[in-house]
């Protein structure tokens, strides 16, 4: 088990986050920084995946291991992935289908666009397996999936050139705001909610981000020195989020998504808040840690096992939506339910590590008669 860490520090922040935030309307959620800029954790989250690939595909003293390593590397944390998507969005149609029951309201059966799985559960089966059926709160492990089945490419690239890789990453991004590419959902009409095409830019942007920060010195002092801009725009977004300054997308020239916030094609104005924000926000971690240590190791821990964690997180918040669903909202239920939810992270996280060094026993022989 390693150590606490900048990266897993913030992926646990980032999972608390969107669990808080998957919870619409509670008490805490207006204090979650996404309330205070154009992007918010979904974007932290994608970025970090991408460090950890830099990370994950080189050895200690930071050369690339091998390709055929890296694939499988990487072919084996899509099958994971792949596997937690599955297992939850089950999960969540039945936790739906038992709710619906419970309190005898059919409305429920339509909750996040589950109607769809209870109306045709045929082809929304098949949609579920192919990840093209999705339910609202649990669409981000998909692009997750698809990310990471697609990253060996971009690794491979960026070991012939990591501009060039990044170029061409960009350029598939300018192309599918422009000509607004997407993956269609099947059953059922529409696009997915996180568009591949366009989010792939901000897991390469980690990607080499990393190995130019492992590699020139140089470059970490110019990010450091890029700091007040940083703030500028972090600042800027906290105004256009506290006075609600959106521009109408009716109104912006075509191509329109360039020009709005929107967050499906993870439009211009989110990256360069997002960029802000890795840049006001890159020393936080060791500025801090010397002072909330029991804090700082528990979001690390929920970071080092991000999968487990943000299943359970999904499912969770599944849950409380539902009790405040039935019991309303008020202080009492939100600290209730997020407090039930937090507990549990850590529970997860610290079951997940308590499996994997737990010493299996010794086979017994069976004695000889």
């Amino acid at each position: 088990m390693r150590g606490p860490n900048a990266i897993d520090f913030w992926r646990g922040f980032a999972l608390i986050t969107i669990f808080v935030n998957h919870i619409p309307g509670n008490t805490f959620e207006r204090w979650t920084y996404s309330q205070y800029g154009i992007s918010d954790a979904a974007e932290l989250f994608v970025f970090l995946a991408g460090w950890s690939i830099g990370i994950a595909t080189t050895d200690r003293e930071g050369r690339p291991e091998s390709a055929l390593t890296s694939i499988l590397r990487l072919m084996s944390r899509t099958v994971e992935v792949y596997r937690a998507q599955v297992i939850i969005m089950v999960l969540a149609l039945a936790m739906i289908a038992g709710t619906a029951l419970l309190l005898d309201n059919p409305l429920i059966l339509e909750w996040h666009n589950a109607g769809g799985f209870f109306a045709d559960p045929i082809q929304s089966m098949v949609g579920l397996v192919l990840l093209t059926y999705q339910l609202g709160y649990f669409n981000i492990l998909p692009l997750y999936v698809v990310l990471i089945a697609v990253a060996p490419v971009f690794v491979l690239m960026s070991r012939v050139s990591r501009a060039g890789a990044l170029f061409l990453s960009f350029c598939l991004y300018a192309a599918s705001l422009i000509f607004e590419w997407n993956f269609p959902s099947w059953p059922g009409d529409g696009d997915w909610f996180f568009n591949p095409f366009c989010w792939q830019l901000l897991l390469m942007l980690g990607y080499c981000l990393q190995g130019w920060s492992r590699e020139r010195p140089r470059f970490r002092v110019w990010c450091f020195r890029a700091m007040p801009l940083g703030i500028v725009i972090v600042v800027v977004g906290i105004v256009l989020s506290v006075y609600e300054i959106r521009p109408d997308p009716l109104m912006v020239p075509e191509p329109r998504l360039i020009f709005t916030f929107d967050k499906t094609y993870l439009s211009p104005a989110r990256l360069i808040h997002f960029c802000g924000v890795l840049l006001a926000f890159q020393a936080v971690y060791r500025w801090v840690t010397p002072w909330i240590g029991p804090i700082a190791r528990f979001l690390a821990g929920l970071g080092r096992n991000s999968l487990a964690v943000f299943s359970m997180g999904s499912l969770i918040s599944l849950g409380a939506q539902f009790v405040r669903f039935q019991y309303g909202g008020g202080i009492f239920v939100d600290v209730s339910v997020v407090g039930f939810g937090l507990f549990a992270l850590g529970f997860t996280a610290w079951f997940v590590e308590w499996r994997s060094r737990k010493p299996k026993k010794a086979a017994v022989a069976p004695a000889v008669s």
